[in-house]
């Protein structure tokens, strides 16, 4: 578990949480726009699978294999690209650097590591106990 310290984070000031806005729509514009890229990437490459390019049934089983694995990581961006919208949403809304549980800061250094996260850390490391209960 983290330190107390790092867990009782104090909120900026209003001014500095504006200053914060723009940085954070820049870092979630970015990565939306990366998930899009791999998007477009998969529809024009990775969808297309010539069968007489493909000599034999080892190389078409393994096309196949790679062409599921993409499809199946594409569909994990596409719930990673929701919660980026979501969190452009609250970024606009301004609820964007508080918890959604508790109401506490999140923190800055949180949010930069994990910018689609809802919970502190506090937060987080509850609902996280709560899974390892319920899955044992």
């Amino acid at each position: 578990m983290a330190d107390r310290e790092a867990i009782d984070v104090e909120p900026p000031s209003d001014e500095e949480l504006a200053a914060e806005v723009e940085k954070f729509r820049e870092l979630l514009m970015g990565e939306k726009a990366k998930l899009l890229r791999n998007a477009q990437r998969t529809l024009t490459e990775d969808m297309t699978l010539d069968q007489d390019d493909l000599p034999d049934e080892m190389d078409l089983a393994t096309a196949d294999y790679n062409q599921s694995l993409a499809f199946r990581l594409r569909g994990r961006e596409r719930l990673l690209l929701n919660k980026i919208e979501s969190s452009l949403e609250r970024l606009e809304s301004g609820d964007y650097f508080w918890c959604t549980s508790c109401g506490s800061f999140i923190g800055l250094k949180r949010l930069v590591a994990r910018p689609v996260t809802t919970l502190c850390i506090r937060c987080k490391e509850k609902q996280e106990r709560q899974e390892r209960t319920f899955a044992g």
